[in-house]
């Protein structure tokens, strides 16, 4: 019989994004967990994000991934009993969860993912895992089984994952430290610098959304509340798109400097092809408006990108999902132990 209890799972450093089959759905959460005294859960997901920088003594608010990696299976674990709940609470028995995971991992790695799955209310599940470039590029559409060199850029949260595929697999991928996180700790060191105010890495987050540009730089300005350095006092200020945005390229460069590195050391016929292709660029952070004519510059190749930004790694589980043809990209655990 056909199970329509199948869900996929994109454990992302900052957003958890799960999809029903059954449901049609696909449910987006900030990947964060409150703990009361170590021990009792007080929220997850967006719930726990709404305490991040403002939680009260005795409660923690973190995120249990760190660079797209479990760091914490236990705070993982509990996250994904209440977040596959809230996607669909007819779970059932014998669900089939597809998890998007990092290359390269550790035998630790992979059985962390079998232990989130098989404790807590889900029954018997069957855990298969996909490597996130495959899903990212089942979402873009490049040909698996035809490509003789595709690049695929992804900057999420905390690093960006450059991968390489060819022949039908994934040749190479490796991490660069830039993403999210990154840019909005350059704002906030920025405002110090230039403005003497300490902000909080939220209102750097917002400052990014509304603010930061490749594409037009003038005078769209945002007021802000933070710590005056001098005084110790709060104080208001205002930003504007040029602070905001030289703050973003001053980070965003050096990353792209490593891209283009990686570019030039990839095999001269693989090259080529990556070169006439063009490079994919997905992830949150590929939102920014510009940054692929930025990254065009930089790195000197054509940047073709994503529409679905951060929701291509799980938008290529829905296509496995969905597809019988593609399922062959899927792998027990057992399988690659």
């Amino acid at each position: 019989m056909f199970n329509r209890n199948v869900f996929g799972v994109d454990l992302g450093t900052s957003a958890i994004k799960i999809y029903s089959l059954r449901k049609n759905r696909l449910m987006i959460e900030h990947n964060m967990i409150a703990v009361m005294n170590g021990t009792q859960v007080i929220a997850v997901g967006s719930d726990a994000f709404e305490m991040y920088e403002k939680n009260p003594p005795g409660i923690s608010v973190d995120r249990p991934m760190v660079n797209g990696r479990i760091a914490d299976v236990a705070e993982v674990e509990m996250m994904m009993r209440v977040l596959i709940a809230r996607t669909d609470r007819h779970a059932g028995a014998n669900p089939v969860i597809y998890f998007s995971a990092p290359l390269n991992m550790s035998e630790l790695e992979k059985r962390a993912y079998y232990a989130i799955s098989h404790t807590g209310s889900l029954r018997n599940p069957r855990v298969f895992l996909v490597d996130r470039p495959i899903c990212d590029a089942l979402s873009l559409g490049i040909p698996l089984s035809k490509t003789k060199g595709s690049m695929i850029l992804n900057i999420g949260a905390q690093s960006t994952e450059v991968s390489v595929i060819a022949g039908e697999q994934v040749i190479v991928s490796d991490i660069i430290q830039l993403g999210g996180q990154q840019l909005n700790e350059s704002i906030c060191n920025e405002i110090r610098r230039s403005r003497n105010l300490l902000v909080g890495k939220r209102t750097a987050r917002r400052l990014k959304s509304v603010l930061a540009s490749f594409e037009s730089r003038g005078s769209e300005e945002r007021k802000i509340t933070g710590v005056d350095t001098l005084s110790g006092l709060p104080r208001e200020d205002v930003v504007t798109t040029d602070l905001i945005s030289l703050a973003v390229e001053a980070e965003l460069h050096k990353g792209a400097e490593e891209m283009r590195s990686f570019l030039e050391r990839t095999p001269p016929q693989i090259a080529k092809c990556i070169i006439d292709e063009g490079i994919y660029l997905t992830g949150g952070t590929a939102r920014i408006p510009g940054i692929d004519r930025y990254l065009s510059r930089v790195i000197g190749c054509r940047i073709n990108l994503s529409s679905d930004y951060e929701f291509s790694t799980v938008k290529g589980l829905e296509e496995l999902i969905r597809h019988k043809e593609l399922k062959k990209w899927a792998y027990s655990i057992r399988n690659k132990q």
